[in-house]
């Protein structure tokens, strides 16, 4: 007997790979060779393709499709309508499924609603994508990204408000929720 929820209209492949206590909801398509990690939340209309790993305690809401070579770590939250992609250049008449570019998303980002991916990048732990933002290039850790294409205009902390730190240089802060200390070194902020 299965550890996790699946709602009915929901079609989950055999052979795939489902943790415990994750929840997939209305109109679901889970391929057979996805690995998804415990405590993960699969919102309505969502679609995991076969060379899909989705790490614990991710929340994917409604209309995302995570397609073939992108990989969630753990705690990843893709915002609603969100799109990845795994083709860099797609053509209807010509395949290019050899093509496909891996996409990883660290532990803890946030990918805002109706932002697109574009494949073949790393988006750093913790960072944080604004709604409707191009991601075409990879992604500093907590770096918080707007735009089209997107450009980093600042940080953010674990908790998921902006720390007051420059865009370069060396200088150190605290999260005001948290108390918790970050420090930019050389452009790379860390958590102390």
């Amino acid at each position: 007997m299965a550890n996790y929820q699946v709602h009915p209209s929901a079609i989950v492949d055999e052979g795939a790979e489902i943790g415990e206590g994750s929840r997939v909801w209305h109109f679901v398509h889970v391929c057979s060779g996805a690995q998804i990690g415990k405590g993960v939340s699969l919102g309505q209309n969502v679609f995991v393709g076969n060379k899909v790993t989705i790490g614990d305690n991710c929340k994917i809401q409604n209309n995302v499709s995570v397609y073939d070579n992108v990989h969630l770590e753990e705690g990843v939250f893709c915002g609603p309508s969100m799109v990845f992609t795994n083709v860099y250049n797609p053509r209807s008449l010509i395949e290019r499924k050899d093509q496909y570019l891996d996409t990883i998303v660290k532990k803890g980002a946030t990918l805002g609603a109706n932002c697109t991916i574009v494949c073949g990048v790393t988006i750093g732990e913790y960072s944080f994508v604004g709604a409707g933002a191009v991601i075409n290039k990879n992604v500093p850790a907590y770096a918080l990204m707007v735009g089209v294409p997107a450009k980093q205009i600042g940080w953010m902390s674990q908790y998921g408000e902006a720390l007051d730190l420059p865009l370069t240089g060396n200088a150190q802060t605290k999260c005001q929720h948290t108390g918790a200390t970050y420090t930019l070194t050389n452009g790379v902020v860390t958590k102390n």
